[in-house]
């Protein structure tokens, strides 16, 4: 009889609505303090940290099991862990830029990782024509990408190139509507970074923007440290002033404290996460192949904060994993 009693006591609402939200709690808990600490984890780390928006489904549910138990701390730690979340999620800081007052060129421009030059070619010169991009980055680009891309016409609507395929996932290459002078690449990269000069010019006015195409190690495996290095040379480069674009694969979320670092640079006021500043920053991009994994956001377009943005969009391309992304710049004319 006393065990009977005991058991049903155990089962009671209550107690089973608080042992669920204590199974949920901890392991929210777990990975919030890892967020919150800007420390060179380990790659099982940095690889959980990139989900950490899809805490927001779990968190909500344990305030729910709180309310429904009645139990008011659980409810308080709850929506603090909610608050928490939603203070990394929308960032009130991110994504600002330095207003100017001066002239400036509409430039429109298209990342895509084509996931080893696999990707449906004819889709993205379609993207290309009816987003009127003016410059696209291309990662993992391959020859035989490249002569696809051709056939289906993106040398007439881009002529000017700067390309480096490759059988890995070291190629890459740059398309431009207008003059491209190349300026070297990222020094001490796992792939080849590529940096050009874009002369954007329209009804008068013209400026000059450089561009980073960017393609950063995944942190898989042993390449926590090579990633970490990575994102830090590309952040060095960034430093250097004057108009600028990184865009591409940065294999990096803002849940990253990497990633962050590179955005708030030196001095002054850092860079733009332009995905960011559009509040898409939960727009994921990868991956986009059926993988049953959620949807993260490593690919992005950056700027410095002289530059302005708009019409940020994400797109599905078959053939790759993950999604191209298109933005309206708006660069200072000189």
């Amino acid at each position: 009889m006393a065990n009977s009693a005991r058991l049903r006591a155990a089962l009671r609402p209550g107690k089973a609505y608080a042992w669920l939200w204590f199974l949920l709690m901890v392991p929210l808990v777990g990975l919030s303090i890892l967020r919150a600490i800007p420390a060179a984890w380990p790659v099982g780390i940095i690889q959980l940290l990139a989900f950490t928006p899809w805490l927001a489904a779990p968190a909500g549910a344990a305030l729910l099991l709180a309310v429904l138990g009645r139990n008011r701390w659980h409810a308080a730690v709850s929506s603090a862990l909610l608050a928490c979340l939603a203070f990394w999620l929308f960032p009130l800081q991110a994504g600002k830029r330095v207003t100017g007052d001066g002239p400036t060129v509409e430039l429109r421009v298209m990342s895509f990782n084509s996931k080893l030059g696999q990707a449906d070619a004819r889709t993205v010169v379609r993207l290309v024509q009816e987003n009127r991009i003016d410059v696209l980055a291309v990662q993992e680009h391959s020859q035989a990408f490249q002569e696809r891309l051709a056939a289906e016409g993106l040398d007439t609507l881009l002529p000017e190139s700067a390309t480096e395929p490759a059988k890995n996932a070291g190629g890459s290459a740059l398309y431009s509507r207008f003059p491209l002078e190349e300026a070297g690449r990222v020094p001490g990269t796992a792939f080849p970074m590529p940096i050009v000069r874009v002369t954007v010019t329209s009804q008068g006015k013209a400026g000059v923007l450089e561009v980073i195409n960017v393609h950063a190690r995944a942190p898989v495996e042993h390449m926590a440290r090579q990633w970490r290095s990575d994102l830090a040379a590309i952040g060095r480069v960034a430093a250097g002033g004057g108009s600028r674009l990184l865009i591409g694969d940065f294999n990096a979320t803002y849940d990253h404290a990497e990633f962050r670092s590179l955005l708030r640079g030196g001095e002054g006021p850092g860079l733009v996460d332009v995905g960011v500043a559009a509040g898409a920053r939960l727009v994921p991009t990868w991956p986009m192949d059926g993988q049953l994994l959620p949807g993260i956001t490593i690919d992005h377009v950056v700027t410095s904060p002289d530059v302005g943005s708009s019409g940020y969009a994400v797109h599905r391309v078959a053939g790759s994993d993950h999604a191209a992304v298109t933005a309206v710049l708006g660069v200072p004319a000189g």
